[in-house]
């Protein structure tokens, strides 16, 4: 009991650390709101998922090895959008090839962390492995409301999706 207070207490630390502009300003780049996010991810993964120090200890290495290997693949897919992007705007180039690399990239950019399921398990088991998929997926929801404005929309951030019916303005009508 002690381990798992102390690994919150430490990974809060961490994201006030992170959280605090340095100087009294405000972050200037996007690597300092970059660093935020990304403690306030493994925060809100370890609380969720309800990860012992032990299975921390297995996890977060694992992940972080996912996490690495899909900045590479964003790279990847950044540059392939730059290319297709620009070929459709002169009006030159293989498109059909330059489209077919995009869409590989994206696609292997997304499934990264799925092709790590079986050392997940191994690491913290199936139903932890689990809520960490459905966690991560929260935070990220978490994240676009954010962008949005204060989180107003359903799960899926429209109006409603979360089976509510959107509220409407005094001056709109029916």
């Amino acid at each position: 009991m002690k381990k798992v207070i102390s690994l919150i207490l430490a990974i809060s630390i961490a994201v006030l650390a992170v959280a605090q502009p340095q100087g009294g300003k405000r972050p200037q780049n996007g690597k300092q709101n970059f660093e935020k996010i990304k403690a306030e991810r493994v925060a809100f993964i370890t609380s969720e998922v309800g990860l012992s120090a032990k299975d921390a200890e297995a996890f977060w290495p694992i992940y972080n090895k996912a996490d690495a290997e899909q900045h590479e693949l964003m790279k990847a897919e950044k540059k392939a959008y730059a290319e297709l992007n620009k070929a459709l705007a002169e009006g030159q180039g293989n498109v059909d090839a330059l489209l077919d690399a995009y869409i590989k990239a994206k696609k292997e950019n997304v499934n990264v962390h799925f092709g790590y399921v079986k050392e997940y398990k191994k690491a913290i088991g199936s139903e932890k492995t689990a809520k960490f998929f459905t966690s991560d997926e929260k935070f990220r929801r978490k994240q676009i409301g954010k962008l949005r404005g204060k989180g107003q929309h359903g799960p899926q951030g429209r109006p409603g999706a979360n089976g509510e019916r959107p509220r409407k303005d005094k001056n709109q009508k029916d």
